[in-house]
């Protein structure tokens, strides 16, 4: 019933008492195998731990995050992704990770956009599936398989963890249709989320955890909460202190607590009172237990550390890091067939804030890596061993508000910032070195903590100075490439109007530095569409396709925009995406042309 956590870590004897089920955010292996030696060993029960961790999109070796993968349109690239991640992650002691987040994203303001799949329904429950099915194997228990977590449960979105009004009708139409296909998929945990829903927390709201959850849905697994969540019905003014926290997280469906363990210190004295039944606790356990026992944790508790190094050197692994990475990448412009490149080409500036940086090129969530991800700069010379190529910076990126996961994550957090004056030096070097060489590959966005949890926006710009800098290189009417590394669509709407060529890399892992250079120079086809609408500016936000027609629609002849300054139609649609490969279809015809309800059609040769 108790999560413990590195932040709130159990002492030897709650181990032994059987207070403890699972451990979470460690993955010292060494560290690991020795608690789970004495949960197994010497507590009263023999009751192996789950030990969990943020397996979102790679371990050791990084994915393209997941918002990347959903990119490709093909499940099989999330599905085989994390296939490699799960081993990895179990032959350091992890068996359980809190991925795949599922929550459909309509607005690119929210940071966690990065995490899920999109603005669409459809695709959103492939990539849920896929995902399910690549963390847990052909069935749970499947050997150097994790079990996985569907979250957040439900409909989280818009700001990190706001409130949300929703009818049913979209709720159901929009919202949970991934959940019901993880589910569906046999997913063992799902969590609940931080918000509220209609006014009720997610946590302790029956009508989800229970009604959809296991009336409607039949799920078979257990649920766990967000971090600290149980507590967070107080400070919802739902539950009036820890006991009735307790209370209402456990009727309401809550089998795992994480983090808070307010469940374990509140539930003997709620039983005693005769407010919970120790039936209840029962029904809220077995799923917990039923879990262990199909992932086989009683018969192999262990993990075999001899086999780690080899699995978590696996070349494999790498390997299907760098396709996964081109398959995601987006080619949002190509005017003039200015793509691929020409390995011909004498001399590079590569200029960019994330040109040099293999820390924020893996993106958030890649915690697990113990080395940066391959840069551009690394990748581009690789591919050019005999041209020139020089780099600038050209400014920095910064947050005005810090990250509360700097802490928690030093990798993430910068030197001291630069002085305006620092800045226009870096971008006037930038654009010196620019002038010099034949073309510039420009590499701008955001950096890991700029996008993900912590990190909405009021605005889509570009952060810092890099406008300014992009604009400048512009002028000198040499030749640009503009690589976008973002966790989500940013403001380029004066770059999709003076830049021939744009490829969003999104934030593509520990290859990234390989696959771009393998998507600008023609050794891989861009082909990568996009799962959200891209927006001219913050302004359009909310934006998607799938909204209700409504009075002047867009399809009208007249139609001319929803604002008096400018479009309302993103810049980019949703499912755009252009490749190096050209086609036509021509002579098609149809075998009717009206159709009535029931009818089918099918193409004529």
């Amino acid at each position: 019933m108790s999560a413990a956590n590195l932040l709130n870590p159990p002492n030897r004897e709650e181990m032994i008492q059987g207070e403890i089920g699972s451990l979470l955010w460690s993955f010292d292996s060494v560290q690991l195998d020795k608690y789970q030696h004495i949960a197994v060993e010497k507590s009263r029960l023999h009751i192996p731990l789950l030990f969990g961790y943020d397996v979102i999109h790679g371990f050791r070796t990084v994915f393209p995050v997941p918002i990347a993968m959903a990119g490709s349109w093909d499940p099989q690239v999330p599905e085989r992704a994390q296939a490699f991640a799960a081993p990895e992650a179990r032959a350091s002691g992890i068996n359980w990770t809190f991925g795949p987040m599922v929550d459909i994203a309509r607005d690119a303001r929210w940071g966690r956009i990065v995490e899920g799949a999109g603005q669409d329904p459809y695709l959103g429950a492939a990539m849920a599936r896929a995902q399910v099915r690549g963390f847990q194997g052909a069935e749970l228990g499947s050997p150097d398989h994790v079990l996985a977590t569907v979250k957040h449960f439900a409909a989280e979105g818009g700001r990190d963890y706001d409130s949300v009004y929703l009818p049913e009708t979209s709720l159901r139409n929009v919202y949970l249709p991934p959940f019901k296909a993880a589910v569906d998929a046999g997913v063992g945990s799902l969590m609940s989320a931080y918000m509220d829903l209609n006014d009720g927390p997610s946590s302790g709201n029956r009508w989800l955890l229970h009604d959809v959850l296991r009336a409607d849905w039949s799920f078979q697994g257990f649920v766990v909460t967000d971090a600290l969540t149980t507590n967070d019905l107080i400070i919802h003014g739902f539950a009036k202190d820890e006991s009735d926290a307790a209370y209402r997280a456990l009727t309401a469906g809550v089998s795992v607590d994480m983090a808070s363990r307010i469940l374990s210190a509140q539930l003997p004295a709620l039983v005693q009172s005769g407010k919970i039944s120790v039936a209840q606790i029962d029904d809220a356990a077995r799923p917990v237990l039923a879990v262990k026992i199909r992932m086989g944790l009683f018969e192999h508790p262990y993990t075999d550390l001899s086999k780690t190094s080899a699995v978590l050197s696996d070349p494999a692994t790498r390997n299907y890091a760098r396709i996964a990475a081109q398959r995601s990448m987006v080619l949002l412009r190509n005017e003039n067939h200015t793509l691929p490149l020409s390995k011909k080409i004498s001399s590079i500036a590569l200029i960019g804030p994330l040109a040099n940086d293999g820390i924020d090129l893996d993106g958030g969530w890649g915690v697990g890596g113990e080395t940066p991800a391959v840069t551009v700069e690394e990748g581009l010379r690789k591919k050019l061993p005999n041209a020139a190529i020089v780099s600038a910076r050209g400014g920095e990126i910064r947050r005005t508000i810090p990250s509360r996961f700097d802490d928690l994550f030093p990798s993430t957090k910068k030197g001291p910032p630069l002085t305006a004056e620092e800045n226009s030096k870096e971008i006037a070097d930038a654009v010196a070195l620019a002038q010099k060489s034949e073309m510039s590959v420009l590499v701008l966005g955001e950096t890991a903590n700029t996008s993900g949890e912590y990190a909405s926006r009021s605005t889509l710009e570009l952060p810092g100075r890099q406008e300014e800098l992009l604009e400048k290189i512009v002028a000198l009417g040499k030749p640009v490439t503009l690589v976008i590394v973002s966790g989500r669509p940013l403001n380029i709407s004066w770059a999709s109007a003076h830049v021939p060529a744009i490829v969003m890399a999104w934030q593509p892992g520990s290859e990234a530095g390989n696959a771009i250079a393998d998507i600008l120079f023609g050794d891989a086809v861009p082909g990568g569409k996009l799962p959200v609408s891209w927006p001219r500016n913050a302004g359009q936000e909310p934006l998607y396709y799938s909204h209700n027609v409504t009075q002047y629609p867009e399809s009208d002849p007249t139609y001319r925009s929803r604002y008096w300054e400018g479009p309302s139609t993103p810049l980019y649609p949703f499912g755009y995406g252009l490749s190096y490969t050209t086609f036509s279809v021509t002579d098609l015809r149809l075998s009717k042309t009206e159709l009535t309800a029931g009818d089918h059609w099918k193409p004529q040769r």
